[in-house]
This record gives C-alpha cells, sequence and structure tokens, in this order.
C-alpha cells in the first residue's frame, strides 16, 4: 500500500484532491488536464487528466466504492494548477464527480507510485477558483 508524502509530485503541474476527506490530498499529479467536454446543460460535463502518478490508495477506494455501486460514491474533486514557482495559480472543483475511465501505465517495482496514463471524470458541475 502506498503513503502520503508531503511532496510526491513536484514534476506535475496539476494536483488532484480525489475528495476522500479533510485535508488529505492532493492524492495525484498529473501534466495533462483538458478535454472539459460539456455534454449538455443539464447533463454531465467530462474532463481528461493525462499522464499521472499517485501515490495513494484514494483512487482504489473510489473505484471500489464506484465498483460495488455505493449510493455516496459521487466525490468533488478539485484540481490544482501551479505555476513555476509550484503556487496555485487555479482551481476546478468537479461536484458530483465519478470515474468513468481509468487507464493505467506500466507497472514498475522501483517504487510504490502507480502511473496512470488517463483517468476520466463525469461531472455535474464544475466551479472555477
Amino acid at each position: 500500500m502506498s503513503s502520503y508524502r508531503a511532496h510526491p509530485y513536484a514534476q506535475f503541474n496539476f494536483l488532484v484532491d480525489l475528495g476522500a476527506g479533510a485535508g488529505a490530498g492532493p492524492h495525484a499529479g498529473f501534466q495533462d488536464f483538458s478535454h472539459i467536454k460539456l455534454t449538455g446543460l443539464n447533463k454531465a460535463t467530462d474532463v481528461t487528466l493525462k499522464r499521472g502518478v499517485i501515490a495513494s490508495s484514494a483512487l482504489q477506494d473510489w473505484l471500489d466504492q464506484i465498483r460495488d455501486g455505493h449510493k455516496g460514491a459521487d466525490r468533488t474533486v478539485t484540481i490544482m494548477m501551479q505555476n513555476e514557482e509550484r503556487k496555485i495559480v487555479r482551481t476546478w472543483k468537479l461536484l458530483r464527480a465519478r470515474i468513468i475511465k481509468h487507464v493505467s501505465g506500466p507497472f514498475n517495482a522501483k517504487g510504490t507510485d502507480v502511473a496512470m496514463e488517463e483517468l476520466v471524470i463525469a461531472c455535474k458541475r464544475i466551479e472555477l477558483g
């Protein structure tokens, strides 16, 4: 099982808090945040995160909740964009979010981080901060 580290995502500009509890994140770092796809005014919005790494069990816990059909599996996910000085300059809150696609990267035995090629999250609303 991976453990929490204070700054495990130094090379990633997009930090992601998976909404696993107060003060627990960020849980992951990604290099690309894109494809904000609106599917209608009253429907879900999809966002895509690419080339990331996670050093927390929060992703697996969330995937298990979704797979097991838990009614409370929707979360508020926060994506934070950092500048060159590693300061947060923009945030996106994905409300009532749910993972709809997860593509793992190559596995290796050198560390506890899990590489991800792509994570697509559907949400009911996005708030910019």
